[in-house]
């Protein structure tokens, strides 16, 4: 705290506002939160510092879209990010600031990519189909027979990319809004299953994080002057969201992704 400038606290206070905007608004966009820490305070540190302002956004998000969540998508998820989550905690034991940046930029970038592909291959076969958009709701039309075996290889994937790298960075929600756009989520069924997903994740992390000395007493004290500006970050993405439509939704995700895997890699 002693050595953070008054210009670098007004940098983290606008990025703790965003993490509630991104909570309740644009999943995606709390990569440049995520990279705005990273560049204000030591890559590492920046991780528990950000995770208790992430459970604030979460706990927020909960309260606004608690009742569109899917939870057999989250049971799905679970096992696949629990073992995520122990590989990241392994490699902060050893990983120096270069290399998370290195390795989540890239893993995000190389998402977005993905994400990008599927969504027009998804596009191209629904026009050769015909078939009309699915309705918005809080699950996705094709999950509703239960998950194939192909869903389950994409759930876990996804899953355990998601635990590392939001172990690793705090970086699991693009890879997790990744997902469930890929799904065929829509913005109600997305926000709600994102809140309570990351709520759980999130709070799950804080031993882990504790253990390996990245929250403490000076964290906590950071924490403790910036969660205050996730409130109203929160209550913009609530007014904003119903005005954004599906096509601008998934690309500002998308968006918000690419430009924080690259703001991580070029830092």
């Amino acid at each position: 705290m002693d050595t953070i400038t008054l210009w670098q606290l007004a940098a983290l206070a606008a990025a703790s506002t965003l993490v509630g905007f991104s909570k309740t608004a644009v999943s995606g966009a709390n990569t440049i939160s995520l990279a705005v820490f990273a560049a204000v305070l030591p890559a590492r540190e920046s991780t528990g510092v950000l995770l208790p302002i992430l459970i604030a956004g979460d706990i927020l998000a909960v309260l606004v879209y608690r009742r569109h969540a899917h939870w057999p998508t989250l049971l799905r998820l679970f096992p696949a990010v629990a073992v995520g989550v122990v590989a990241g905690t392994v490699f902060l034991m050893w990983a120096d600031d270069g290399a998370v940046r290195t390795s989540i930029g890239a893993i995000l970038l190389l998402m977005s990519g993905v994400t990008v592909w599927r969504r027009r291959a998804a596009t191209r076969a629904g026009e050769a189909a015909g078939g009309p958009e699915p309705e918005a709701g809080s699950a996705p039309a094709a999950r509703s027979q239960g998950p194939s075996r192909v869903g389950r290889v994409k759930a876990g994937s996804y899953g355990m990319l998601g635990g590392f790298t939001t172990m690793v960075a705090n970086a699991g929600g693009p890879v997790m809004s990744l997902y469930l756009l890929s799904a065929g989520f829509r913005k109600l069924g997305f926000l709600g299953t994102s809140a309570w997903f990351f709520l759980i994740v999130n709070t799950s992390k804080v031993p882990f994080s504790v253990g390996l000395g990245l929250i403490d007493a000076q964290s906590l004290l950071l924490d403790a002057a910036l969660v205050l500006f996730v409130i109203p970050g929160a209550y913009l993405g609530r007014v904003c969201v119903g005005r954004i439509n599906q096509k601008l939704f998934e690309r500002i995700v998308i968006g918000a992704t690419v430009l924080g895997g690259l703001q991580l890699l070029l830092h």
